[in-house]
């Protein structure tokens, strides 16, 4: 066995390194708990507002709609829709009465007679001053008088003109009468180049 000494300071060493091995755990075991508080207090803040509440899940929403209960209560009445005035319609004066066909102007037959018409195309001065223009209604005879209007029938197919006399012609046995192109064409007779015509006069110039 050693001296005193010696196991006085073996004791004291013991000591030493409890208090020592003690103070060690004990700081391990603070700082493990405050670590384990500080995850705890760091969680964000926006999680526990997102948390479901449950006490806004069972609130009652407004109701815009009449509930059962208040049904059997008299209602404020909608508003009516704005009228727009439609238009007076003014009574119809013809109603109830048949329209009566227009009459055609009749013009009074002065002289009539049959012969054989042509037709002719060439720029050229008429016999009444004017230039002559094949798209006028217009026709040249020997005698009637200048302005004349004659009205004048295709016996092929009964379409008929009206002309007016402002050249003189033509000279060719059987006609009596020269038709503009135009006038020609209106009773169908451009393609026979002579047809046989119905003339009556209208009225003399």
């Amino acid at each position: 066995m050693g001296s005193p000494v010696r196991r006085l300071l073996r004791a004291r060493l013991r000591t030493t390194i409890l208090i020592v091995s003690g103070a060690a755990v004990a700081v391990l075991a603070v700082g493990a708990f405050a670590l384990v508080n500080g995850d705890e207090s760091t969680k964000p803040a926006s999680a526990a507002e997102s948390a479901p509440q449950a006490t806004t899940a069972f609130q009652d929403r407004p109701r815009t709609g009449p509930t059962r209960a208040s049904r059997g209560q008299p209602r404020s009445p909608e508003p009516s829709p704005k009228k727009t005035k439609s238009p007076k319609s003014k009574p119809d004066s013809s109603a109830g009465h048949v329209a009566k066909p227009v009459k055609k102007k009749r013009h009074k037959v002065v002289e009539s007679g049959s012969c054989k018409a042509s037709y002719y195309w060439e720029g050229q001065m008429t016999a009444s001053g004017e230039p002559f223009d094949p798209s006028e209604l217009t026709a040249a005879h020997k005698t009637l008088p200048m302005g004349t209007k004659v009205r004048v029938t295709n016996k092929n197919n009964d379409r008929s003109v009206i002309v007016r006399i402002n050249d003189r012609g033509p000279y060719a046995g059987g006609r009596c009468l020269d038709l503009s192109k135009a006038a020609m064409k209106k009773v169908g007779g451009t393609g026979a180049g002579v047809i046989p015509v119905r003339y009556e006069v209208l009225s003399r110039g």
